[in-house]
């Protein structure tokens, strides 16, 4: 998930509490009071909100998680990796033939929101309804991992995908065209979320699916807000992770940011029973930092995306790896972390590997040991080894206009300085920027700052998207347009193993290759900061990902 734009709603243990005086992410008691009922608000900048599960990337934790359930789904908790658990499923699949065959049988008894039992027919039709087009723009990591996905256009013109087998009303089998190893990860996506079979031709599906999940969509006004209330045919004791605590969550459309803030500070009437699905802003946490009641209500996480720096290793110098190493040493993290929240502890712990933290399979290492303001000195020698006594000029740093990036852009502009890396600053609005980074064949970006969280929490989420070569241009997020043929094989190698333990070894191999050849500086795990109103109880941000887990959020009673 690229997190260079702002992401609102996308996104279990003990609640990671309010920074308060020593502005440090600390544990306090998740709240005594979680019975039901009450109505929970959630305030959110996004315009629209459709629960279509074919068109949607949020995290299974976040809003889509409510209404949708899938073959598997995350357990979240402090202190530990997040783990794949089953959802309508069983178990979390069992694989065959070396991992190209995965098998699952849904749970006894399931059933929709209007009152039909969930069959694996209704699963299969979720899934190839998701290629259509009319469809696309969620996640697709199935897309081309399903025999015979690629090319398929969906299920509206007869066609069935024959590789999604449904031998029974309670099996589903996948034929993929490789061994995959996170295919358990994958299912845990929206698209496989069940679709009564023969629904959803309709464009604003989204705006009335019929649910699966502890809630349904009752009213959905366009721009204005969407109402859940109780799905009354969701059954708890086959849901091991949602608790559906509310007994009505309504979607505030089209909220400033700012203003939500200010209003949960202030704590009135329904926003006491708010939460904010946007990160709160540098300029905010500081305000927050003097006010005791509020800051009693801030909830950061221990970890989230990885920021970085990537630098075009296809483009001019930096194709020399010896000059992009360089910039290990050149880059201040900590002026970094002050320009991304203020203070280094809310803004997040510096980073030296790619992986992140909470994800299974993680080794904490650092090939360029210094401080975390750098060594100029060492940049500048590295520089001269590698034939530029002079530094060098003119290199073009490319940022987007939110998140505060042209600020972290000025951070890092003069670290570089230092090192006689003189570069100068171009901030793009959201669509200018995918446009030059993401899609652009021949860029003309030396630099760009940008984060990533990863769409599931495993290390191949995290490294493949980023360093293979098949991600450089055409969307890809890819940025450092880093190829390099041995990477690729050991990426595909890696995600060819089941056993999870061995691929966990090999990814964390993986990480330490690709950073010899420093596509990019590894800058800070950013944390994530969300505000909420004094009656909200549970709000629980777990090791991974860095937002709140919606599916147990409750109210004071």
């Amino acid at each position: 998930m690229h997190l260079g734009k702002a992401v609102a709603a996308v996104g279990v243990g003990l609640l990671l509490a309010a920074c308060g005086a020593n502005d440090e992410p600390s544990s306090t008691p998740a709240g005594e009071d979680l019975k039901p009922g009450g109505t929970l608000t959630i305030l959110t900048d996004n315009t629209t909100f459709p629960f279509d599960p074919a068109k949607s990337q949020g995290l299974a934790i976040t809003s889509n998680g409510l209404v949708h359930r899938r073959l598997t789904t995350w357990k979240v908790a402090k202190g530990q990796t997040t783990e794949v658990v089953p959802d309508l499923a069983e178990d979390t699949g069992k694989a065959s033939d070396g991992g190209r065959t995965w098998t699952f049988t849904l749970k006894d008894g399931l059933k929709f929101s209007d009152g039909s039992p969930i069959t694996s027919a209704d699963v299969k039709w979720g899934i190839e309804r998701s290629f259509a087009p009319a469809f696309s723009g969620g996640l697709g990591y199935h897309k081309t991992l399903l025999e015979g996905g690629p090319g398929y256009q969906g299920p509206f013109d007869g066609k069935e995908l024959d590789s999604v087998e449904t031998p029974d009303d309670r099996t589903v089998v996948f034929h993929l065209s490789r061994p995959y190893g996170d295919w358990p990860w994958v299912v845990s996506t929206p698209a496989f979320s069940p679709v009564p079979e023969g629904k959803g031709a309709e464009a604003d599906y989204g705006e009335h699916p019929v649910t699966s999940g502890p809630y349904q969509v009752s009213a959905y006004e366009k721009g204005v807000q969407v109402t859940l209330t109780r799905n009354p045919h969701w059954d708890e004791k086959s849901d091991e992770v949602r608790l559906g605590l509310p007994d009505k969550v309504v979607f505030s459309l089209g909220q400033d940011a700012t203003v939500v803030s200010q209003r949960l500070v202030e704590d009135t009437g329904d926003d006491q029973s708010a939460f904010s699905a946007s990160f709160v802003s540098p300029a905010q946490l500081a305000q927050l930092r003097g006010d005791p009641d509020a800051s009693r209500r801030l909830v950061t996480s221990e970890s989230g995306a990885l920021a970085f720096l990537a630098l075009n290793t296809q483009r001019g110098v930096l194709t020399d790896p010896e000059v992009r190493k360089a910039f290990q040493y050149a880059v201040d993290k900590s002026a970094y972390q002050v320009a991304s929240a203020g203070n280094a502890k809310l803004a997040g712990d510096i980073a030296t590997t790619l992986i992140t933290p909470g994800i299974n399979g993680r080794e904490e290492f650092d090939l360029y040991k210094t401080k975390p303001t750098g060594d100029p000195d060492k940049a500048r020698k590295l520089l001269a080894e590698a034939g530029h006594p002079n530094g060098l000029d003119g290199l073009q740093l490319v940022v987007g206009t939110e998140n505060n990036y042209p600020e972290k852009a000025q951070a890092i502009q003069a670290a570089l300085a230092k090192a006689n890396i003189r570069v100068d600053i171009r901030s793009l609005d959201s669509d200018a920027y995918d446009a030059e980074v993401t899609t652009n064949p021949n860029p003309t970006y030396d630099l760009t700052l940008t984060s990533w969280q990863p769409d599931f929490p495993s290390p191949n989420a995290n490294l493949q998207p980023l360093f293979a070569s098949s991600e450089i241009g055409g969307g890809g997020y890819n940025t450092a347009r880093y190829s390099d043929p041995d990477i690729d094989q050991l990426i595909e190698e890696a995600q060819s193993t089941v056993d999870a333990d061995e691929a966990g070894s090999r990814w964390a191999a993986i990480d330490k290759k690709i950073l010899e050849d420093s596509p990019v500086v590894p800058l800070i795990y950013t944390r994530n900061s969300f505000l909420h109103g004094s009656k909200v109880v549970n709000f629980l941000i777990g090791e991974f990902p860095a937002y709140q887990d919606y599916r147990l959020v409750g109210l004071s009673q």
